[in-house]
């Protein structure tokens, strides 16, 4: 507004001063020497032509250039021109981008991967994807598309990787050769857990699996599928009772630079699966999951960062952090956890940073484990590990109220769960141990002799 506030003083100042030039004498007409003063500037198919570059991120990585555009508030398409170097990647998601005209991405041609999920995309003309012959990745979950051509994917023809989920599909006869072309065995990756959100008589049916001969064809309106006796029931894909939430619908999953999940703020009350095994970090922030169970992430291999951070968690599992060998950060902090049982860090080899604060941790036998772990890991960077109860050592670390405890009872017998033990009450045990056999020992070789004539 500001802007146009501005420019609109400077055309007036210049229509005066031209209109001065014409009647007084020897006034300057430096001013009629200018084009007049322009209208609000046309814009193009593609995007407005003219405007200010949108402030986004430029930048290369393993030799690829990548234009991060995320969150930028953009309605359109920014021209190829606008950037530096012909980016690889371009990222638009979250933005306010409504329509992908034809033509919208001409010039990007030596684009790789396009991200436009999240924003509002309700129609995409055939020949929006023109031009991007080499594009493998696009993804367009999480937008308003009720339909979408065959027409709009053949421009792409190394197209491998298609993400179409979370979008009200309107499955009528328009939607055909779509579904045509997702059920193609080679397009295996294309159009994954798409569903229909319409008509009712195939609501929730993914895209892969449905019929594409009911598209075309209406139901009998005498019939009800409603009826036990008359319904439509041909067509409608049994439900089954899922344990869990789908990760790949229920988050919102990032390609590049790496590939990660967002869950977070989702009403997850425990992980969901289906975590693909490439996800190198994942957000299940702010959920409520109370309790990790065994194998929650046996398939996410790849895991470098886990932020399990205000969930509410009160327990942990033995098992529940199998698998992730390459896992460097784990964050569970603002929890309700008060120990950690023995075994659930063990295959945590290559972890770095260990966020721990904001937990109900008990300082009492069952904390040891965990301070006994850490001191086998010593370039793990442990932070928050602090007293919460009782209250005599509250806020007192806890690494120190284990050698404090070590100090004062150094002879103290093993419980039955004694491999949660510090390794210092291991080795007194073991030391008494060894003192008693040498002293039966002893007492054996003094009997002995003197049994002897």
């Amino acid at each position: 507004m500001q802007y146009e506030m501005l420019r609109y003083r400077r055309c007036w100042r210049e229509a005066t001063d031209l209109r001065l030039a014409s009647v007084i004498p020897g006034h300057s007409a430096a001013w009629s020497l200018r084009r007049p003063c322009e209208g609000p500037r046309r814009h193009s198919r593609s995007g407005p032509s003219g405007l200010v570059s949108p402030n986004c991120l430029e930048s290369t990585e393993s030799g690829h250039v990548f234009v991060d555009c995320q969150e930028r508030r953009l309605s359109f398409i920014p021209t190829a021109n606008t950037w530096s170097n012909k980016p690889k990647h371009l990222l638009l998601a979250r933005n306010r981008i409504k329509v992908l005209p034809d033509g919208a991405f001409l010039g990007y041609e030596n684009l790789d991967s396009l991200d436009l999920q999240q924003n509002q995309i309700s129609l995409v003309e055939d020949g929006a994807f023109q031009g991007l012959t080499k594009l493998t990745t696009l993804l367009l979950q999480h937008n308003r598309l009720q339909t979408l051509s065959e027409e709009a994917l053949i421009p792409m023809p190394n197209l491998g990787y298609l993400r179409l989920y979370d979008n009200p599909w309107n499955c009528l006869c328009p939607m055909d050769s779509l579904v045509r072309t997702l059920q193609v065995p080679s397009n295996r990756n294309l159009g994954n857990h798409a569903r229909c959100a319409k008509p009712i008589w195939l609501k929730n049916m993914k895209l892969k699996h449905i019929d594409p001969e009911l598209l075309c064809k209406e139901p009998d309106p005498a019939n009800n599928q409603q009826s036990d006796e008359t319904g439509y029931t041909g067509v409608l894909e049994p439900s089954s009772i899922q344990s869990k939430p789908d990760a790949t619908t229920v988050c919102f999953t990032y390609h590049y630079p790496q590939i990660r999940m967002d869950c977070s703020n989702r009403g997850l009350t425990e992980v969901p699966s289906g975590i693909p095994d490439n996800v190198v970090h994942i957000d299940l922030s702010h959920n409520s999951i109370s309790h990790l169970k065994a194998r929650d992430f046996h398939a996410a291999k790849s895991l470098r960062t886990l932020n399990l951070s205000n969930n509410n968690m009160e327990h942990l599992d033995k098992g529940s952090l199998t698998g992730l060998l390459h896992l460097q950060e784990l964050d569970l902090s603002n929890n309700n956890l008060t120990f950690v049982q023995h075994g659930v860090l063990e295959d945590l080899y290559f972890l770095l940073h260990l966020k721990l604060e904001g937990n109900l941790w008990v300082c009492d036998y069952s904390i040891q484990y965990m301070v006994y772990w850490l001191s086998l890991h010593p370039g793990v960077s442990p932070s928050g590990l602090v007293c919460y109860s009782p209250l005599e050592y509250a806020g007192d670390s806890v690494e120190e109220y284990v050698k404090a405890y070590n100090r004062e009872c150094p002879k103290q017998q093993s419980r039955p769960d004694q491999d949660q033990t510090d390794p210092e009450l291991w080795n007194t045990l073991m030391e008494a141990q060894a003192d008693e056999k040498k002293k039966q020992s002893a007492d054996l070789s003094i009997i002995s002799s003197e049994k002897k004539p």
